[in-house]
């Protein structure tokens, strides 16, 4: 069957119509939001009653999630009231080790081949549009490094912006892409 340029245009406009009239609305980004409803979002500062990290790790968490939601979504961010809200706060930063290392002597003590980082933070998720979508959850996330080869001054800071990648990954995915 051979289709003409004006049979091809009608079916392209006919699709095209089709996907329009179609209630279900679609984002590439993976969320569910229904913008008709929904334009801001607004985070508040997150604390960190953690008693350990960086003195700026709360704020570099709280500017991260609102970069997160901004490039992932269309929501406009707002001081306060949003019609998506977020507020917590970092309850755990934790050291670890993870597997000891024989020093081969008597003399000397075992020390640790691995530390691991972990931190926790919990998030309260507040939807003014669908009250059945609010929640208060934690997250955690951790990272590893050697401490053979490298010290916690040296690696924090990457560390920590591995963790809350993760950590608001996790809190997009749980909030607004409901998977």
């Amino acid at each position: 069957m051979k289709l003409t340029n004006k049979k091809l245009v009608w079916t392209l406009g006919l699709v095209v119509l089709l996907f329009q009239s179609c209630s279900v609305k679609y984002s590439f980004t993976g969320t569910n939001i229904n913008y008709d409803l929904v334009d801001t979002f607004s985070v508040d500062n997150f604390f960190n009653d953690s008693g350990g990290g960086p003195a700026n790790m709360e704020q570099q968490f709280t500017e991260s999630l609102k970069e997160y939601y901004q490039r992932n979504t269309q929501l406009e961010l707002v001081r306060t009231n949003g019609d998506l809200q977020f507020s917590g706060a970092i309850k755990r930063y934790t050291l670890t080790p993870q597997s000891a290392v024989s020093s081969g002597s008597s003399n000397v003590a075992d020390r640790a081949g691995q530390m691991r980082l972990t931190i926790a933070i919990e998030v309260e998720y507040i939807n003014l549009s669908n009250e059945e979508e609010n929640l208060k959850q934690s997250f955690s996330f951790f990272q590893d490094y050697d401490p053979r080869t490298t010290t916690l001054l040296d690696v924090e800071s990457q560390l920590i912006e591995e963790i809350f990648k993760n950590i608001i990954q996790d809190v997009f995915t749980a909030t607004v892409a409901n998977w």
